[in-house]
This record gives C-alpha cells, sequence and structure tokens, in this order.
C-alpha cells in the first residue's frame, strides 16, 4: 500500500529536522536523513505542482551522497573544515540563481501549470548553490538559507503545505544556533564580523 501523501510529507518533514539538526553539529550522518527526506519530497512538491522543487529534491538526494563523501574524511586525512568565501563568489551564485530562475520560470510558465513559477525557480536555483555550500562546508551557506527559507514560507504557506510551512519556521529558528556552532569552527583567522 503506497504511503499517503500527508504521512509523506511529515516523515519527510520530521526527517529534515533531523539532518538539520545533525548538520549544525556536523554530523556525518546528517546526509543519511537528508536522502531519504529528499527522496520523499520529489512526490509531495510534484504533487503539489512545484516542478521545480520537485526537481530540486532529486538533486539534494544527489548531494546528499556527494556532501557524504566531502564530509568523509580520507583515509589518514583531516575532514573538511568549515571555511569562508569572499562575497565576489557568492556574487556570482546570485547572478547565476537569478538567470537561471527566469529562464525556468519562463519555461515553467510556457509548458506546465505550475504554481508560483518565478520563486518556485528562484528558491530552487538560490538552494542549489545553497546546499552546495553546505556540502563544502562553506560558513556563509547560513546567510543563504534565512533568505530562501524566509521565501519558501509563502509559498508553501499559499500551496497548503502546512507540514512543511513548519518545518521551514523551525529552520529559521536553528540558523542562529548553525551559525554559532559553525562559527566556533572556523579557522581563526577567517573570523571576521558578521
Amino acid at each position: 500500500m503506497p504511503l499517503p501523501a500527508v504521512n509523506r510529507e511529515v516523515i519527510a518533514a520530521i526527517l529534515s529536522v533531523l539532518y538539520l539538526l545533525l548538520a549544525i553539529r556536523q554530523q556525518i550522518s546528517c546526509w543519511i536523513a537528508a536522502f531519504v527526506s529528499s527522496c520523499l519530497y520529489v512526490w509531495v512538491y510534484y504533487d503539489a505542482r512545484l516542478y521545480m522543487e520537485s526537481l530540486l529534491s532529486v538533486f539534494y538526494a544527489i548531494m546528499a551522497i556527494y556532501g557524504f563523501i566531502q564530509w568523509r574524511a580520507a583515509a589518514g586525512g583531516p575532514s573538511l573544515e568549515v571555511s569562508r568565501w569572499p562575497l565576489r563568489r557568492h556574487a556570482m551564485g546570485f547572478a547565476a540563481t537569478l538567470v537561471m530562475s527566469i529562464l525556468t520560470s519562463f519555461a515553467l510558465r510556457q509548458f506546465t501549470p505550475a504554481a508560483w513559477p518565478f520563486l518556485d525557480s528562484m528558491i530552487t536555483w538560490a538552494s542549489v548553490y545553497a546546499t552546495f555550500l553546505v556540502a563544502r562546508k562553506v560558513y556563509e551557506n547560513w546567510y543563504w538559507w534565512l533568505v530562501i527559507d524566509s521565501v519558501a514560507l509563502v509559498v508553501y504557506y499559499a500551496r497548503h503545505l502546512y507540514p512543511t510551512l513548519s518545518l521551514f519556521v523551525l529552520y529559521l529558528l536553528l540558523i542562529a544556533p548553525g551559525m554559532r556552532a559553525w562559527r566556533r569552527e572556523l579557522p581563526v583567522a577567517t573570523h571576521v564580523a558578521v
């Protein structure tokens, strides 16, 4: 018997919380929770006609594998450390996000009955970049998620995805502790005023 959509969404949301709590602590098992949650969210978002976010969940599942590999210490080598990237790199990431969002939202408007095509696309492409930052343990991922999660709340409320809406409220509440925990892990030379 297939898992009902509401149960699928609730289980995916619970696993997503587990992912974030483990990621804050930099526990490699966070990527296992991320993988299973992402696989469930493929269907949740598809059913809500948020097609880009459904594809994003496929990407998240792939990135969970990539993140697991990146965070795993090489045999006898050091594990990946938290680092910072310059503003210029993030500006390029934002520019690419904006261009991709415009292109995909146009395609969604032309070929699908997608709900909220531009915001759906923007959330998706910004999340792609932010997820890559998490997998590489780049501190600024937390700033990206603050903006992404805030915008996503509007979309999830409009699409009646209440368990996911609750998840994203919790995500927003956990950003500050996540930032503090990762900041403590930064090499001393990279501590700058934020």
